[in-house]
């Protein structure tokens, strides 16, 4: 059971401590639990929100011994550090092999704990200026939805939480696994694009022309040789239009999308079948077995064959009731 402790302070944002509740702090009907989910605090007892109530957490830094994941959701205002005592719990819980995630501003807290020193993050879009200004030897990404280290990760705005979230649980428990969680969200398993997107007014191709139908005419081909030229002759767009779309709508290229779409599949056929490789390859439009295993490593960060072995040997139990932890 993996367990996962969110760090709060006063006053709290509500959206990005719930996107982190809701994630790793439920039972969902027909999937093993794999989490347990506490949150605690500097000082425990009344934390105000910025929502215009107070919440009562029992449970003080030391929670964050026990964690397998710490998570800072959220930290304001960010340009206020830490306490000693939290950065110190911070870097001990690092230190002893949690993993450490921050939520939007959260990662002025990472930052303050020396966990960022000499890597790559990310934060809100509104507040990355800041964080290069005020931690040079941080490289800051305005554009990414999250940053993964394995050891710390980082998101951007509020919902981009949902995203690092999503792919921490992905890593964690398979690609099956985070498809039903985000299901039952009814929200994509996995969001395309950065967030510029999202940080300056919509332009007309994030209007017009929505991409849906064509997204789902691709979805049913993958294992079909569709190109770039195809699918703008399908949309009845040029190629460069159809680009400027993907774009504008997506934060990302057509043939990266499509990429994408096809290791997705590819996860999934080697979690739930044991078709050998060239077999998936062809099913999902990789062509050959040692195309599917350059692109799945390039994409994914391991093998076929290993992550095969990883997620078709969990143990797949029934739901069970697990009390919060303390």
């Amino acid at each position: 059971m993996h367990r996962v402790a969110a760090l709060v302070r006063p006053p709290q944002s509500t959206f990005e401590l719930g996107c982190t509740a809701q994630m790793f702090g439920i039972e969902r009907a027909g999937l093993p639990v794999r989490y347990t989910f506490g949150v605690c605090t500097e000082r425990p007892g009344p934390v105000a929100t910025l929502a215009g109530y107070d919440m009562l957490v029992t449970d003080g830094l030391d929670a964050l011994d026990a964690a397998d994941t710490v998570v800072v959701p959220g930290w304001l205002p960010a340009e206020r550090p830490p306490s000693a005592t939290v950065v110190q719990a911070l870097r001990r819980a690092h230190s002893r092999g949690a993993r450490v995630v921050s939520i939007c501003s959260g990662a002025f807290a990472l930052a303050h704990a020396g966990l960022l020193d000499g890597r790559k993050a990310t934060t809100h879009w509104a507040l990355a200026d800041e964080l290069a200004e005020g931690f040079p030897h941080i490289e800051v990404d305005p554009d990414v939805l999250y940053v993964d280290h394995g050891d710390v990760a980082t998101s951007a705005g509020a919902g981009a939480g949902i995203d690092l979230c999503m792919h921490l649980i992905r890593t964690d428990q398979g690609a099956r696994y985070a498809a039903h969680v985000a299901r039952t969200m009814v929200m994509p398993p996995h969001r395309e694009g950065g967030q510029l997107q999202y940080s300056a007014p919509p332009h007309p191709t994030q209007i017009d022309g929505t991409l849906a139908p064509l997204l789902d005419w691709i979805a049913e081909r993958l294992g079909e040789p569709v190109t770039i030229e195809s699918m703008a002759a399908h949309a009845g767009v040029s190629t460069r239009t159809l680009a400027r779309r993907f774009a504008g709508q997506l934060g990302t290229s057509p043939g990266q999308w499509l990429l994408t779409r096809r290791i997705a599949a590819a996860r999934d056929l080697l979690e739930s079948s044991d078709l050998p490789l060239d077999a998936i390859a062809r099913r999902v439009g990789l062509s050959s077995a040692t195309n599917l295993r350059r692109r799945f490593l390039t994409t994914v960060g391991t093998t076929p064959g290993a992550y095969r072995r990883t997620f078709r040997t969990k143990p797949q139990g029934a739901a069970r009731h697990v009390p919060p932890s303390r």
